[in-house]
């Protein structure tokens, strides 16, 4: 059945439709209207190939916006650029039109059988199976690419024997998420296609048939992939790939402001590797970045690959009217922890008006922070529009990770071809994946920082028309704040991309796999950081390598690429397996497995609810059956911290601010059962699950006694003022770090043993840090007064979601004191920081 358009898809007009029902219109804090905006076109660079001009043509592009032919220029002198403007603004045919001009060059076929490059046919030391399982890992989210003809098809000539080109110039485009990729192929075949087979892409990654990786390594020239792939299957087989490495000019990173924290960090080592084996091949390729708007674009992408970047940022590409509604759910008769006043759930209210929205034919996606969040919205939509139309429900439908890989790509069909009305969906959508048509965007939380909020928005009006976007907010301290101080979102200026390749934990793991592609010497110290040396002697000493003279070498039998997860999933996926049938649901990562697929979770996959019966830890699988419980499971943990290294230090007044290193001992510990759309809370049941340690960064600060008598705080409220401004400053962080409250962790505790005073601590929750704590520890003064303001601010009388009660509080959000809170932070305020 097509899809049917309102009359008037006049974002002001469906917004007007959204509010008409009894108490919607309350629901409205703020709107903004972005106007739309005019475009400015620019002379094709004369360095572009007319081949390329023509075909670009071909596909209905008259003329390039000023800020494509800028990226083109810079890329076809050779300098390495980064393109930060906003969603649909062009970015990649910045980038296709040097990088297509370049593998024009020299690819003339040749008859007679493929070669191998020299040196490939080397085998690299595990690579088939290994290759397989980093795909299966990598790029979580998305599928490979279906739509083009088979790479054994493309291989052939006209009169049907084999063929050979000459490799000429090669490009290798990074994308963090298979769907991307996969998207992008299908985008750069059809642009391509007036080139012949001159242009030959192909997409290499966990999903790409075995049979088809041959003929990608042997022939392709413009080999899409994800970073995973890069690290695991094709930098360790660099000599199979020897050819293409030889003639790389381009590698294109796409979406490159997803690379930040531990996985950045993780990324730009690859990236470090893949320069040093094209030094050894003789190759120095171009680096052409594609970032959503984001701050000092040119920094972070110089920490990321390790090059000097030009940065091109002003967007000069027209733009439909934005329509953006703040919405913030109303309150409910319900009471939650502690007699808390409870407000509908963001992700009841994103069902819902995704609901109104699929009756009225307005094409939407709503962005969703979990895949069980994304399953939810979808199953409440189609309940309430079965008893519209019966044939709505078919197209509504959760698209996430952790589904099979053919279940995605059927998804990916339905959705490019219109054939689906709406979709509830993780990040994987944000990433860039071309959805036409769409009218609308709902955003069910806050999605961690304000660049994931305009990439997000910008899927909606991607032909030029107006769109329409709404943020639902959770019952959360930020959420609450931002849609009461819509300046935080609209007239702040979006966030940095933190990350630190020099991190030891990220480093180590990705010398050694260095090491096993080429052995290192003390020269590799220019490459990869400061850290080089120190780190080699302390892998010699623990007989990680083994020095040779002036060169390190990898002698185990392991693969050392298998030492980083670059991802940090933390192990070994965990299979989710129906039992009874044996069936394979899908996956979770290993360091979610405590909290999703613990015994009695509640497990939502493609519409179905399961209920995990048993979780196999040393197995890594967790066997689950259908039910239909009228209740959701959250996890609850207990956290100790200890400090093992201060490394700075500041007075506060008499207080003092740190930053170092810590050890944090989580266990998860019991669930609770939270009722459907509700979210009441219906009984806690205890787990026996064993404890984990985790060595990070963190940002604490101490508060002495006198400042507690100032702050009329005695012991009895010590506990919950502490425990109050701890959860709300949780939740405040991600306006000051690129993160979001699941990336960070807090303890606090009235008398800690390492600083023998209160002590409130937030730390990174990744191995050795992500930079989050440490841009808390720079910002604390502005990060602690915005906290103090969102207590003071709410309305509620004893604290609640909105301001001091926390989702994943391992004691069940008690003890809280919310006055005691906004005394203690407005006592450590009162003097001005020093050093910060």
């Amino acid at each position: 059945m097509p899809s049917r358009k309102v009359s008037d898809s006049d974002p002001r007009t469906v917004l007007a439709q959204l509010t008409a029902g009894e108490g919607r219109a309350a629901r409205i804090t703020h709107t903004e209207h972005l106007p739309p905006r005019a475009g400015r076109h620019a002379e094709w660079p004369g360095q572009i190939r007319p081949e390329v001009i023509d075909a670009v043509r071909e596909s209905g592009v008259e003329r390039l916006w000023e800020h494509q032919a800028r990226v083109a220029e810079h890329a076809l002198s050779g300098e390495s650029v980064i393109i930060a403007t906003g969603t649909a603004s062009g970015k990649s045919l910045s980038y296709l039109i040097p990088t297509l001009s370049a593998l024009l060059a020299g690819t003339d076929p040749v008859a007679g059988a493929g070669e191998a490059g020299e040196g490939e046919d080397e085998e690299s030391a595990g690579n088939g199976a290994a290759s397989e399982a980093a795909g299966t890992a990598a790029g979580k989210d998305g599928a490979r690419d279906v739509g083009s003809r088979p790479p054994k098809q493309r291989a052939r000539s006209s009169a049907g024997g084999p063929q050979r080109h000459r490799r000429g110039g090669t490009a290798l485009y990074l994308a963090p998420t298979k769907a991307l990729a996969a998207d992008q192929c299908r985008a750069v075949t059809e642009l391509a296609a007036p080139l012949g087979t001159a242009i030959r892409p192909a997409v290499y990654d966990g999903d790409t048939p075995f049979e088809e990786r041959e003929w990608v390594r042997l022939f392709s020239n413009y080999v899409l992939t994800n970073p995973d792939m890069l690290h695991r299957g094709i930098l360790p087989a660099h000599a199979r790939w020897a050819s293409f490495l030889r003639s790389l000019r381009y590698v294109v990173i796409d979406e490159c402001h997803t690379y930040r924290g531990v996985f950045g960090s993780h990324v730009a080592q690859v990236i470090r590797r893949l320069r040093r084996i094209c030094a050894r091949y003789g190759s120095e390729p171009v680096f052409l970045l594609a970032s959503a708007t984001s701050a000092r674009p040119g920094e972070s992408a110089a920490r990321l690959t390790g090059v000097p970047v030009t940065e091109v940022t002003e967007d000069a590409s027209p733009r439909g009217e934005l329509v953006f509604a703040l919405w913030e759910p109303p309150l409910t008769e319900f009471e939650g922890e502690r007699g808390a006043p409870v407000r509908r759930t963001a992700t009841a209210e994103a069902a819902e008006l995704l609901t109104d929205l699929a009756v009225r034919s307005v094409r939407t996606v709503a962005f969703v922070r979990s895949r069980r969040g994304a399953e939810l919205i979808s199953l409440i939509a189609k309940d309430r529009l079965g008893a519209v139309d019966r044939r709505l429900p078919d197209r509504i439908a959760a698209y996430r990770g952790g589904y099979l890989p053919e279940e995605r790509r059927a998804l990916e069909q339905r959705l490019h071809s219109g054939d689906l009305l709406g979709l509830s969906a993780t990040n994987a959508l944000e990433l860039g994946v071309d959805v036409s048509g769409l009218d609308a965007v709902l955003i069910t939380g806050y999605p961690g920082t304000r660049a994931s909020v305009w990439q997000q928005a910008g899927r909606a009006g991607r032909s030029g028309e107006g769109a329409l976007a709404v943020l639902v907010a959770r019952d959360d301290p930020l959420d609450t704040y931002l849609v009461h101080h819509p300046e935080s979102l609209f007239r702040a200026p979006v966030e940095s991309t933190v990350l630190d390749p020099d991190n030891p934990y990220v480093l180590a793991p990705h010398l050694c796999a260095a090491a096993a592609e080429i052995p290192l010497t003390e020269a590799d110290a220019e490459l990869f950081g400061p850290g080089c040396p120190d780190l080699l002697r302390q892998l010699e000493g623990r007989k990680l390598l083994r020095r040779r003279g002036g060169s390190w070498f990898w002698t185990r039998k392991e693969r050392a690429a298998d030492l980083a997860d670059i991802r940090g999933s933390g192990g070994t996926p965990v299979q989710i397996v129906e039992d009874g049938t044996g069936r394979l649901l899908g996956t979770v990562d290993a360091a979610s497995a405590h909290t999703n697929v613990h015994e009695g979770a509640v497990h939502l996959h493609q519409g179905r609810t399961y209920v995990v019966k048993h979780l196999d830890l040393e197995d890594s699988v967790a066997l689950v059956e259908e039910a239909s419980p009228p209740w959701t499971t959250m996890a609850r943990d207990t956290t100790s911290v200890s400090v093992l290294e201060t490394e700075a230090e500041v007075p506060w007044g008499e207080a003092r601010l740190c930053y170092g290193t810590v050890e944090v001992t989580n266990q998860v510990v019991s669930y609770l059962r939270r009722r459907l759309v509700t979210g009441e809370v219906m009984g806690e049941t205890k787990l026996d699950l064993p404890p984990r340690t985790l060595r990070t960064r963190a940002v604490w600060w101490t508060v002495t006694e006198d400042q507690l008598d100032a702050a009329r705080i005695g012991p009895e409220i010590l506990p919950g003022a502490l425990h109050a401004a701890e959860h709300a400053a949780i939740g405040l962080l991600p306006l000051f770090a690129t993160c979001d409250r699941w990336d960070i962790g807090g303890v606090s505790i009235p008398l800690h043993p390492d600083t023998l005073l209160p002590t409130v601590f937030v730390y990174d929750g990744q191995p050795g840090g992500a930079g989050f704590a440490e841009r808390a520890f720079h910002t604390a003064r502005e990060w602690l007064t915005a906290t103090r303001d969102a207590i003071a601010a709410c309305e509620c009388e004893a604290g609640c979601p909105s301001c001091i009660q926390s989702p994943k509080c391992g004691n069940g959000n008690d003890p809280l004191h919310k006055r005691g809170a906004v005394r203690l932070l407005a006592e450590l305020l009162k003097p001005p920081p020093s050093g910060t």
